[in-house]
């Protein structure tokens, strides 16, 4: 049984919503009352979803894509525990109200991954037994399998949902598994860890720059609405970006770069290409292949802005109830 098939070609890309604010945690001496997954949706056919800093302070970003027949999800997460994190009956339950308005006789996802590190797989195992799920591992010659790549990284393959066409090249430089992936029907370019307002870890910097330019080569080549990553790490104000482990952030930026901005990054890669280390601009830290000092620095001053929150805790409280 079926509505008929929905046309993600006409009028591409499609005008959505970005008016949302979003969670951004709760300060560590209060108690969060967040949900554990914020559920936004650009428009009936594509959802983003961000995981709450109360249950992990990565709080990475998550896409949802439908297509005529079949759904994308676009990483797991940072929490494996559905009862923390209840990616699965979330997801679930997404598909089952786009099914009841697109009714079909079969709907299968695919989850897919950004890239490998351990903040965008977590949750990989909640979907293993889910009827209908292929989860695609994050190694890279299993990626390169499902997508048909044959010219890594150069080479951009498509990839169809039923209608809804996938441009996804291959970005390596902070993952050498890295996918960028262009959404016909959206104009999104979701860029996972390489491009998005925070630290830009570039651990293979030739890699990241070759990467950086093709992002700008294919942006040139097609209509983008939004660049958009993961994670949301800087504040507002120019060059000042959130301590690592920070569970409150309010006064971020918006999650949505411009191009523009995407082309920024491509110039100040160059600019520090031969300079190993932490370089701040007004909206993105690059680290080049950051070293154990820079490292350390970071870790460092994480520690530190937990400092107040732990002696909040520890201080007795003093007064009548």
């Amino acid at each position: 049984m079926t509505d008929g098939r929905i046309d993600f070609v006409t009028g591409a890309p499609t005008t959505g919503s970005m008016e949302v604010r979003w969670i951004h945690g709760t300060p560590s001496w209060r108690r969060s009352s967040d949900p554990p997954i914020q559920v936004h949706h650009y428009d009936p056919h594509t959802v983003i979803l961000r995981q709450s800093k109360s249950v992990n302070y990565e709080a990475p970003f998550l896409y949802l894509l439908f297509g005529n027949d079949r759904a994308l999800l676009l990483d797991t997460g940072a929490t494996a525990d559905p009862a923390r994190f209840p990616l699965r009956a979330t997801v679930d339950q997404l598909v089952a109200e786009w099914l009841a308005q697109h009714p079909r006789g079969s709907y299968p996802l695919v989850v897919v991954h950004t890239h490998g590190h351990n903040d965008h797989v977590a949750a990989d195992a909640q979907f293993s037994d889910r009827p209908a799920t292929t989860v695609v591992s994050r190694e890279l010659d299993a990626l390169q399998r499902y997508f048909g790549f044959t010219d890594w990284p150069e080479q951009i393959v498509t990839f169809d949902l039923g209608g809804r066409v996938l441009d996804v090249m291959g970005s390596p430089g902070h993952h050498r598994a890295a996918i960028t992936i262009y959404d016909r029907w959206t104009g999104f370019l979701l860029t996972g860890d390489t491009v998005l307002p925070g630290r830009l870890y570039a651990f293979d910097f030739p890699q990241f720059l070759a990467s950086l330019d093709q992002m700008v080569a294919l942006a040139d080549s097609r209509v983008v609405t939004h660049v958009l990553g993961c994670h949301i790490e800087m504040a507002r104000k120019p060059g000042r970006d959130y301590p690592l482990g920070a569970t409150y952030q309010p006064d971020e930026p918006a999650l949505e770069m411009t191009v523009s901005q995407l082309r920024e990054v491509q110039a100040a890669a160059r600019s520090v290409a031969g300079r190993q280390g932490v370089h701040c601009f007004d909206d993105f830290v690059i680290y080049n292949q950051p070293g154990a000092r820079d490292q350390l620095r970071l870790v460092a001053r994480g520690l530190l802005h937990k400092v107040p929150g732990l002696i909040m805790r520890l201080v007795p409280k003093t007064g009548s109830n």
